[in-house]
């Protein structure tokens, strides 16, 4: 079945977060993990979102509607590092924060992590926040096509109990190769029926 990602709403402000009462499941990682590049590739489009060499670049919660099935696919802006003012990231930080508390509709998050790194500080601490809140996450290591294999097992060693999960809930991703696109995709249709 051919699925289709269709960018439909760009939020910056509290006031726009109402929308179609679908499930949702967001997209959260370090800014320049790959997030828009996951996407690209799940949409088998290069340009449906917008990447970029330089972090940062997403500055707004943008919905994606996948059809046929009728769910919203979330990508948060990156965390970390942008070129912008601290009271532009304030105001980010807000907006996330009500997005994650106040929706009813939010079915998980995936958490994207880059295989090249160790643990980062932020991720942990997104992570313990989503444990806190009991939002289910969905971890993806990106990027793996820039790892050897001995690399990619250190790192799932490394994640593993700290996202307390099973070797094979974590999803091994590469949006120049294609794998773990279908993994993702199996879990996306998973959650979004929910």
């Amino acid at each position: 079945m051919k699925r289709e990602l269709k960018l439909i709403k760009t939020i910056y402000t509290l006031e726009q977060l109402k929308c179609e009462p679908l499930s949702q499941i967001a997209i959260a990682g370090r800014s320049n993990v790959g997030k828009s590049s996951l996407i690209n590739c799940l949409a088998g489009q290069k340009k449906l979102a917008k990447t970029s060499s330089s972090p940062g670049k997403t500055r707004s919660l943008n919905f994606y509607l996948i059809l046929p099935e009728k769910f919203y696919l979330v990508d948060l802006p990156g965390y970390g590092y942008a070129k912008c003012s601290k009271k532009e990231r304030e105001k980010w930080a807000n907006l996330i924060y009500h997005y994650l508390n106040n929706n009813p509709y939010l079915k998980a998050i995936i958490i994207l992590l880059d295989s090249r790194l160790s643990p980062q500080k932020l991720d942990l601490e997104l992570i313990s926040f989503l444990e806190q809140e009991n939002i289910k996450i969905v971890p993806v290591l990106t990027k793996i096509d820039k790892c050897t294999q001995k690399e990619i097992s250190r790192q799932v060693k490394n994640w593993l109990p700290i996202l307390n999960t099973d070797p094979k809930d974590l999803i091994l991703f590469s949006s120049k190769t294609g794998k773990g696109k279908n993994k993702l995709w199996q879990k996306l249709i998973d959650l979004g029926k929910n």
